[in-house]
């Protein structure tokens, strides 16, 4: 590698006499070596550069003056000592070089090897071998000590502007190297652990609070190997006054562990701790005067709770007042209506006592007909009210939606005014509903006709179908409806429209924008209740001069929907089987008594629970119960427990006019029974007594 190397490669030859120097140069040309012969040392000398690997001369160069040579070894860098290789000859008696030859040479050039002649080729190129790897180690050596300037230079600039003073430390504690930093602490250089002032002018605290010790400070302490930051000293040996710093000192270590010095960082934190006292007393300023602040508001908290109690006990007394008003509205419209209904009714019934008691009897239907139109009017106003609230008994089952709505058209269509067109619009993916089917077509047609009232020139009314899946965030945001699957009925016009004061009291009972005697104020009361209390909700969007639209929420069910078939037959007579009825009202017991009579079944009465229990328990036969819900003591869901116990398939037709928890009867009934709810016409108890009795005889 040397021979190629971009220094120190060339082996400069002076050898004056004979072929001696031809021979040389060829011999190492031969082997790869860059040759240069010269006759004299002057022509040597200017090639004694960078190139320069060996100098070989021979004993009889030297007999001329050898100064340009040494001039030429002078001028080398100190890095630099050309290797010299000095072939002498040999003289007769003498066993070893001359070293008189040797003294021949400048001075300068301590670098020789003598060789004596004759020698092999073998010996002068192992020699000369030798002599150019140790010039190419020299080279390594001088590019070492560049580094080693160059990272010296970077250190010392890195220290002379470092913000901190730095300094270096031997294993004795005598400073090294130091930065200017430093030097503003200590104008030697010196650690402060081994200044004797120090003590003086270096102040600290030990762990246990005493006056920290020169052989306890950090440079110190890390000679002896501890690793040690962060130490608090004030300083005093500045004129300016004194400052806070913060030194810090860790051992250097050679690589067998053993302590060489330490290294010893000094922080003027002055301004720090300056901040940290300004802090501390902002602090304590402010804890003053939150703490007054704190009374303040302490006082305004107690003030303001007095406040509020005042205003909390007249909010409950608006509230209650409030209530006595709805509740008085509520029961002024109810009192007004059925005033209305019982005077058809009462008014009736004494015309007709009237015209029998003097035989005048041709016009008795007239009359009849009056007092059940009043009657039928009654009916429907507490079907209504317990559909506001949610008392009503629903017979929810999984409904096609799609056809219920379209089943309704022409009803529809008579119902409104022939300037209004109605569009029906069903989705086919619409799932069916878990709705009962009867409750939601009066729910239609209520919204119907609420939409033809708010159409009186005429418009458009649409009915459409959609499924909606509702999740957790628009629950939340909308209270009252869980997330699900949900089919929505929407009811929409072209009318007049709402306004939001008046949309928000759509729903409150007895509530009407239309004149007095066209309306109850019940319809969207009854909307509104049944939706809740199937498990869904009802919305209504409005805009003034553009119309409504009206959105029945009802929840999807998990399967097709039932198909039910009524089958139109007339009443069966009775054979005389024995009926058990328990009712403990006296006129209805009475009314469904004789019907039962009229339709040929023997009827065992009972006015309470605990009359039926005796009589279920004398082991009479009975063919059918027929039970009221609402029983003083045990109701009637729990009589008919008692009765199955005894009877076990026995037929159970329930009569409920109010009932909380007969409200969903696919909860309540059980087998072969069934519910009718009050009032009821007597073609339909009679035509569901049939049917029950009839279908336990198949």
């Amino acid at each position: 590698m040397h021979r190629t190397a971009a220094e120190g490669h060339r082996v400069l030859i002076i050898a004056p006499y004979g072929r001696d120097a031809d021979s040389v140069s060829a011999l190492l040309m031969s082997h790869g070596y860059d040759t240069k012969i010269c006759e004299t040392f002057n022509e040597l000398a200017p090639l004694v550069d960078a190139h320069a690997g060996v100098i070989l001369i021979t004993e009889e160069a030297l007999r001329e003056d050898a100064s340009t040579l040494e001039s030429a070894l002078t001028a080398q860098p100190a890095w630099s000592d050309i290797p010299f290789i000095l072939l002498s000859g040999r003289r007769a008696g003498r066993e070893r070089p001359n070293e008189a030859v040797r003294r021949k040479l400048p001075p300068n050039a301590t670098n020789v090897v003598l060789l004596e002649r004759p020698l092999s080729s073998e010996s002068l190129l192992s020699t000369i071998t030798s002599a150019m790897r140790a010039r190419q180690r020299q080279f390594l050596m001088r590019d070492q000590l560049a580094e080693l300037d160059t990272q010296r230079a970077s250190l010392r600039t890195l220290l002379d502007n470092l913000p901190v003073g730095v300094v270096f430390l031997d294993k004795t504690g005598t400073g090294l190297v130091s930065n200017p930093a430093f030097k503003r602490f200590s104008k030697s250089g010196k650690s402060p652990a081994f200044d004797p002032t120090a003590e003086h002018e270096w102040l600290a605290q030990d762990s246990d609070g005493s006056p920290l010790s020169r052989n306890r400070f950090p440079s110190a302490r890390a000679l002896h190997g501890e690793y040690v930051t962060g130490v608090e000293f004030l300083y005093t040996g500045l004129a300016e006054g004194p400052i806070w710093t913060r030194i810090s000192s860790v051992p250097i270590l050679r690589e067998d562990g053993a302590i060489m010095g330490a290294i010893s960082v000094v922080v003027d934190i002055n301004e720090q701790k300056l901040a940290q006292q300004r802090l501390a007393k902002a602090a304590e300023t402010l804890e003053l005067q939150v703490a007054e602040r704190t009374a303040e508001l302490e006082k305004a908290l107690s003030d303001l709770r007095r406040e509020t109690a005042e205003r909390s006990r007249a909010e409950s007394a608006l509230i209650q007042a409030q209530k006595m008003e709805a509740v008085g509205q509520l029961t002024g419209g109810i009192a007004h209506d059925f005033n209305n209904m019982l005077t058809g009714v009462i008014g009736a019934i004494d015309l007709m006592k009237r015209r029998i008691a003097s035989h005048r009897l041709d016009d008795l239907n007239r009359f009849m007909d009056a007092a059940s139109t009043s009657a039928h009017r009654a009916a429907n106003l507490t079907s209504r009210l317990l559909a506001f609230s949610r008392r009503q008994s629903l017979d929810s089952k999984p409904t096609d939606i799609n056809a219920l709505v379209r089943s309704l058209s022409d009803l529809l269509h008579h119902t409104v005014d022939e300037n209004i067109s109605i569009a029906i619009q069903t989705n086919e993916d619409v799932p069916a509903a878990i709705v009962d089917a009867n409750q939601l077509e009066n729910a239609i047609l209520n919204l119907a006709i609420n939409a033809r009232d708010a159409m009186p020139n005429g418009g458009k009314l649409t009915v459409e179908t959609a499924a909606i899946d509702l999740d957790a965030t628009y629950s939340r945001a909308r209270p009252g409806i869980s997330p699900g699957r949900y089919v929505v009925v929407a009811v929409s016009d072209t009318g007049v429209g709402m306004t939001p004061d008046v949309i928000e009291k759509v729903f409150d009972p007895f509530f009407t924008t239309k004149p007095v005697g066209q309306g109850t104020g019940l319809g969207l009361s009854m909307v509104y209740g049944f939706a809740r209390q199937s498990n869904g909700q009802v919305r209504i969007h409005s805009t003034p001069g553009q119309g409504t639209s009206a959105k029945i929420y009802l929840p999807a069910a998990d399967q097709g929907a039932i198909e039910t078939t009524v089958q139109h037959e007339a009443s069966p007579q009775g054979t005389g089987q024995p009926v058990l009825l328990v009712e403990d009202d006296p006129s209805v017991r009475l009314l469904i008594g004789e019907l039962l009579s009229e339709l040929g079944y023997r009827t065992i009465e009972a006015p309470d629970s605990d009359s039926a229990i005796k009589l279920l328990e004398s082991g009479r036969p009975i063919d059918m119960m027929i039970s009221d819900v609402g029983l003083p003591g045990m109701n009637g869901r729990q009589l008919a427990e008692v009765a199955r116990k005894h009877h076990p398939k026995v037929p159970i037709l329930f009569v409920t006019g109010y009932a909380a928890n007969a409200a969903i009867r696919a909860g309540f009934l059980g087998t072969n029974m069934a519910m009718i709810s009050k009032p009821f016409q007597i073609e339909e108890l009679a035509a569901k007594i049939g049917e029950m009795l009839s279908q336990t005889l198949r």
